[in-house]
């Protein structure tokens, strides 16, 4: 696969263009697009950048981490801190997601959305308050191994890091989380699922696919 070079600024005003026309495949009022990618890719960032570029084209969104819907320590930690089963299955609150988040977006749905459910530093609820999405507003949905779960995503991008760039840009505290990694790309294949692929080895200079 042939990826060129690009500033993060000019991508993200190219994803923002080719998000600005997008109409949900199911036929519902809100497109959903999915920033997946290790922390140590920083999903984050980029998706924030797009939802302000698309501030600027008018077209309104959301950007939901899903880092804010953790299970409680209680469960995520069951089998210990640093068990990458459990990272890899068990950490993320799916079923929260679907519920709060992706099921309001479905044909017909509310709009009626849960930007986030659980602050994994207090360990509590965060009692955030449910935001209304307008029709045509877009959901821009981050966070790590977000492809193995069947989301139903109108656009996935995928923010990709080689094994080396990947141990090296993530704290040696969180190097117990590489073996989900490598088992997330074996068993799923985000770069070749994704509908754009950027590279980001070097995180001064970003090189995309699409």
């Amino acid at each position: 696969m042939r990826l060129e070079a690009i500033t993060w600024d000019r991508l993200a005003e190219l994803l923002a263009d080719r998000l600005a026309g997008l109409e949900p495949a199911d036929g519902g009022a809100w497109p959903r697009v999915g920033f997946d990618g290790a922390p140590a890719a920083r999903p984050g960032d980029l998706a924030e950048r797009v939802g302000e570029a698309l501030r600027l084209r008018g077209r309104p969104s959301l950007v939901v981490g899903a880092e804010g819907f953790l299970r409680p320590a209680s469960l995520r930690l069951e089998h210990g801190r640093r068990d990458a089963e459990s990272y890899y299955s068990g950490w993320f609150d799916t079923g929260a997601l679907w519920r709060e988040v992706f099921g309001p977006l479905d044909p017909g749905g509310s709009g009626r959305i849960l930007p986030d459910l659980w602050d994994p530093v207090t360990d509590r609820a965060t009692r955030s308050p449910y935001v209304h999405l307008p029709p045509r507003a877009i959901l821009l949905l981050h966070g790590p191994l977000l492809l193995r779960h069947w989301f139903p995503f109108d656009l996935s991008v995928h923010l990709l890091l080689s094994p080396g760039a990947l141990r090296r840009r993530t704290p040696e505290t969180d190097h117990w989380t590489l073996p989900a990694f490598a088992r997330y790309e074996a068993e799923t294949d985000p770069a070749g699922t994704a509908d754009v692929l950027v590279r980001t080895d070097d995180p001064r200079h970003p090189a995309w696919s699409a």
